[in-house]
C-alpha cells in the first residue's frame, strides 16, 4: 500500500504540535490530556520517520547505483530495501487505521452457563479457569465480582475483573457463545451431550464519563451464597442494583456492603458504555466487508470437541488439534489469528478510502 504523503505528513505536523504544547502547558487537566495524546501518537511518529528514512536512503542509493564504482553496493543494499518496505509500509498503514480506542483497557470477563443444564455449568468453569490461566501468564489480575456456582460444579454466572495492559485488545473477540461437545461424566450410556456457555468481554474505561441518575436504579441487599461453612455470609450485605431504563442487574457478593456497592456501580457503568459501543459497533459494520467481532452476543463462535481434541473458530474457519492445551489457557494461536484477520479489515478499510 502507498500512504499518501499528505496523511504522513499530517500526522507528524500534529505530534509535533503535541509535543510543543505540553512544554507550554501550565494547567494540569490539559498536560494529562495532552501526555495521553503524546503517548498515543508517539508509535506512529515513530514508525512514519523510519519510513520516511528508508524511502530517502532508497532514493540515495538509486543515484549511487549510477555510478559505475559504486553500482554493484548501491544495488545490493537497494535489493534489502525494497524486501523491507512493504512490511514497514503495512506497519504503518496499521497504525493509522482505525483503531478501538479501548485497546489498552483493563476488562470485566462475564462467563454464563447456557443450554445443556449441570453440564453448561461445567463447561462455564472450564471457560473461566482458561481465561484465568491466560491471565496468569500474561501478568494479568483476575478479581471476581460476583459468582454463582452451579448444583454439581462449575458456575451458572461468574463475573470478573481482568486488570492489566491490552486485556481487551487481547480478549474482546472472545464474546459469544461457545458449544461444547463431550460425554457428561452423568452419562452412563457414553452419549456425546452438546451444552453452551456465553462469554461477555466488556473494557473497563475509568475516564468515561456514564451519568447515572439516583432515580434510574433500584439497590437491593441480599445474603449471598456461598460453599457454606467458615465462608459462609451470614450478613445481608451483597449488593443487587437494577437499572431501570435499561433493565440491567449487576450483583456483587464481598464481605463489605460498601465495597459491593463500589463494584456494582462500577460494572454497572461498564454495561452503559459497553451498550454504547455496541451500537457503534453495529453500525460500523453494516459498511465493513469482513467483521471478525460483530458485537453479537448470540452469536456461536467457537466449538470444543473432546472426542476429536479439537477447538473450531467458525468465524475464521481454524480448527486446531490441541484442545487439551486451549483448555489449559494457551489461546494465543486463536487469539493470534482472530487479530490478524481484524487487521486485515482494517488495512481494506484503510485501502479503499485512500483508494
Amino acid at each position: 500500500m502507498r500512504l499518501p504523503q499528505a496523511r504522513l505528513d499530517q500526522v507528524l505536523d500534529r505530534f509535533h504540535e503535541v509535543e510543543a504544547r505540553m512544554g507550554a502547558a501550565t494547567d494540569g487537566a490539559e498536560i494529562v490530556r495532552l501526555s495521553k495524546e503524546h503517548a498515543e501518537l508517539k508509535p506512529v511518529a515513530d514508525a512514519v520517520q523510519g519510513l520516511a528514512r528508508l524511502r530517502a536512503e532508497m532514493a540515495d542509493l538509486e543515484v549511487m547505483a549510477s555510478d559505475p564504482e559504486m553500482a554493484a553496493m548501491a544495488q545490493e543494499e537497494l535489493r534489502d530495501l525494497t524486501d523491507r518496505l512493504p512490511q514497514l509500509e503495512r506497519d504503518v498503514a496499521l497504525l493509522l487505521a482505525p483503531r478501538d480506542a479501548d485497546e489498552n483497557a483493563s476488562a470485566v470477563l462475564e462467563v454464563r452457563a447456557g443450554t445443556g443444564g449441570d453440564e453448561a455449568a461445567l463447561f462455564a468453569g472450564d471457560l473461566f479457569r482458561m481465561y484465568s490461566r491466560y491471565a496468569s501468564t500474561r501478568g494479568w489480575r483476575v478479581e471476581v465480582d460476583s459468582v454463582s456456582e452451579g448444583d454439581a460444579g462449575g458456575y451458572k454466572e461468574i463475573v470478573a475483573t481482568v486488570t492489566g495492559e491490552g486485556v481487551f485488545g487481547r480478549l474482546k473477540f472472545e464474546s459469544g457463545v461457545h458449544r461444547v461437545q463431550r460425554v457428561p461424566t452423568t452419562e452412563a450410556g457414553g452419549r456425546i451431550h452438546t451444552s453452551a456457555a456465553t462469554v461477555a468481554v466488556l473494557p473497563e474505561v475509568e475516564d468515561v464519563e456514564i451519568e447515572i441518575r439516583d432515580q434510574d436504579i433500584r439497590i437491593d441487599t441480599f445474603r449471598s451464597s456461598g460453599a457454606g461453612g467458615q465462608h459462609v455470609n451470614k450478613t445481608d450485605s451483597a449488593v443487587r442494583i437494577t437499572h431501570l431504563p435499561t433493565g440491567i442487574v449487576v450483583t456483587s457478593s464481598e464481605k463489605s456492603q460498601h465495597v459491593n456497592r463500589d463494584k456494582a456501580m462500577k460494572n454497572l457503568r461498564v454495561r452503559l458504555y459497553d451498550m454504547q459501543r455496541q451500537a457503534k459497533d453495529l453500525a460500523r459494520a453494516d459498511s465493513r466487508k469482513s467483521q471478525v467481532g460483530s458485537g453479537d452476543r448470540s452469536e456461536r463462535i467457537r466449538t470444543y470437541n473432546f472426542p476429536q481434541g479439537r477447538v473450531t473458530d467458525h468465524r475464521i474457519g481454524l480448527t486446531l488439534h490441541s484442545l487439551p492445551q486451549v483448555l489449559e489457557g494457551d489461546i494465543d494461536p486463536l487469539l493470534d489469528a482472530l487479530i490478524a484477520e481484524d487487521q486485515a479489515a482494517r488495512l481494506a478499510d484503510l485501502e479503499a478510502e485512500f483508494g
